[in-house]
């Protein structure tokens, strides 16, 4: 099969596998859902720099899962579709917004993404999952009283093998900030997040809500499939991705052979990973692919 017929065999795929999730369950019982898919308006996290002071922030793990939106009756992704999780799953959940990570354990991201988009809930599956709650974005305050709240209410929830708080620390100086992002990173991990203290709870990205990890990862939507040469002949040598403010660039390195038999939609959006940026063109400098991201809010099922 040419690569041209076997892209087109897999967006029709994509279709089947990736409906729009909250559509089902909103028509079902209305009464009782949101009634668009509308996104959440959430805090998102800039990147920590030089010249920031650490004792200014709570720091913590950041959880590599499927960023979740809890509004006290129904869970939700970031993309604004409901998420199927079976009903003990979120039992006795406090009635406040939270504001966390699905999660299925560190290296297991493809579970929690797999997990989270089903339409018909694994029950086996979601008992590997966790919410891990990181902020509360309807209490009044800085970060410093909306953690005592969050802590208050998973406590009192006492749901610990769904719902639990992330644990949050501060620290000195950058020594014991770089020490433990390579502890975190050693251990599995994927990076650190710094809450500042002091700060309200705002959408959008500022220094109030910052990642750090070893190396910078971004994410672009699929353009096109370009034919493999060499050993690839008659695979996808590449893919043709643009990012978010319209760059586009090939992403020909990553790949298993099964995923160059079998790339990903054209229409899906992918995790890159990369080193800086080129001067004047500002293209990713060493850009390997990660992985699918059908949790992106912008992902659209091919067409």
């Amino acid at each position: 099969m040419s690569i041209q017929r076997r892209a087109l065999l897999l967006a029709c795929l994509g279709m089947a596998a990736l409906p729009a999730l909250g559509a089902a369950q909103s028509a079902a019982n209305p009464a009782t859902q949101p009634a668009a898919t509308s996104a959440p308006a959430l805090q998102l996290a800039g990147r920590w720099r030089a010249g920031l002071d650490v004792r200014d922030y709570w720091v913590s793990e950041k959880y590599d899962g499927v960023r979740g939106v809890w509004d006290g009756r129904t869970l939700r992704t970031r993309g604004g579709e409901t998420v199927h999780a079976p009903a003990w799953f979120t039992a006795g959940w406090p009635t406040e917004a939270m504001d966390g990570e699905l999660w299925a354990g560190r290296g297991a991201f493809g579970h929690a993404q797999s997990t989270v988009l089903r339409q018909q809930p694994d029950d086996a599956a979601w008992r590997r999952m966790r919410f891990m709650v990181f902020d509360m974005p309807a209490q009044p305050g800085g970060f410093d009283t909306r953690l005592k709240a969050l802590n208050t209410a998973i406590a009192q929830a006492n749901r610990p093998t769904t719902l639990q708080a992330v644990p949050q620390q501060r620290l000195a100086d950058d020594a014991q900030l770089q020490a433990l992002l390579r502890a975190v990173v050693r251990g599995g991990g994927e990076g650190l997040m710094l809450h500042r203290a002091d700060s309200l709870y705002r959408t959008g990205r500022s220094d109030e809500l910052l990642k750090l990890k070893e190396h910078e990862d971004a994410e672009a939507r699929v353009v096109a499939h370009l034919p493999g040469q060499g050993k690839y002949e008659g695979a996808m040598g590449a893919l043709l991705v643009e990012t978010r403010d319209g760059q586009r660039f090939r992403l020909g390195s990553g790949f298993s052979d099964a995923q160059r038999a079998a790339p990903p939609p054209i229409g899906s959006w992918v995790t890159y990973r990369y080193r800086g940026v080129h001067a004047g063109s500002g293209l990713p400098r060493f850009a390997t692919f990660v992985r699918v991201r059908a949790d992106e809010p912008q992902y659209r099922a091919p067409r």
